[in-house]
């Protein structure tokens, strides 16, 4: 009996479930019509805070897409280790796997990442508030692209899966592969997202197209009375410690449609008269940004 045999007779008995190793594809879908070109990213830092900490890791694989959101093929990628200016902590070490001897004398050529960046039409990462962040800072290119986020634009609860972790998301859908080193991850997001999804049908990618090109609106409950500050917590709002004026603010972000219901709401329950509250235009090429 082959392995493909002993599987099927596993999954038939209702009893197995088998997890396949995730083998990245070149040829993935045959196009309908014209391409346009993706670029999933992804890093590995020194910590959490893109103001302090440092890219170590760099992967980039580039993708064809077409007008229905099918990935076509995957092209030769890019990756890249580069050495910080500080140790890299054992926790560090122990999430990513990556060690000081790895990136010793190691350095990212940011002229040839610039290079791949400007060939793209999207740029995608899963988590992409956290990657774009250390990448704008790294490198501008980055920063006049529109981008798009496996994690945050697939409705993936509905869809049936238990987390959204890109690990969990692939065990999901039926395959393993070894977590937390960049490049595996691109890949393994770019087969997540070639695939239909189990309860709409839609391919992924093509769900993630249709979120990333809708513009949003961030609301900010400028000078709300400190009273206030638990119902707009518990309601979705976010605080928005960075900003200045009246932008130092709890914060929401909604769609056209929800805008004037939560207007109504801070003038109705918060302020108890109408107000003019400031108002920023959400859209691919500044969503997940830090210049948002």
């Amino acid at each position: 009996m082959t392995f493909d045999e002993m599987i099927t007779a596993l999954e038939a008995s209702g009893d197995y479930r088998v997890l396949r190793r995730l083998v990245p594809r070149t040829d993935m879908a045959v196009p309908d019509g014209p391409v346009k070109r993706g670029l999933f990213v992804d890093v590995e830092t020194t910590g959490l805070d893109s103001a302090r900490h440092e890219i170590i890791e760099i992967a980039m694989v580039p993708f064809t897409y077409d007008k229905g959101g099918q990935i076509c093929a995957t092209q030769t990628p890019f990756h890249a280790l580069q050495q910080p200016k500080e140790p890299i902590s054992a926790e560090i070490t122990r999430l990513t796997g990556i060690t000081d001897e790895m990136v010793a004398g190691k350095s990212i050529d940011w002229a040839a990442v610039a290079d791949m960046v400007e060939g793209a039409d999207i740029v995608l990462a899963h988590n992409a508030s956290f990657d774009r962040q250390f990448l704008e800072r790294a490198c501008e290119a980055f920063e006049h692209k529109p981008w798009g986020c496996s994690h945050a634009q697939v409705d993936w609860a509905g869809e049936g899966f238990e987390g959204t972790r890109l690990g969990y998301l692939v065990a999901g859908a039926g395959y393993f592969f070894e977590k937390h080193r960049a490049l595996n991850d691109c890949y393994a997001a770019v087969e997540l997202l070639s695939k239909p999804l189990p309860v709409s049908g839609v391919i992924a990618f093509r769900t993630l197209l249709d979120a990333a090109r809708k513009t949003t609106w961030r609301l900010f409950a400028a000078y709300a009375p400190f009273e206030f500050k638990d119902a707009l917590r518990e309601r979705g709002y976010r605080w928005n410690a960075e900003g200045q004026g009246p932008h130092r603010a709890w914060y929401i972000d909604v769609s056209e449609e929800q805008l004037r219901i939560e207007r109504a709401f801070l003038e109705q329950e918060v302020y108890a008269r109408q107000v003019d509250l400031p108002l920023v235009a959400i859209n691919a090429y500044n969503r997940f940004s830090a210049r948002v």
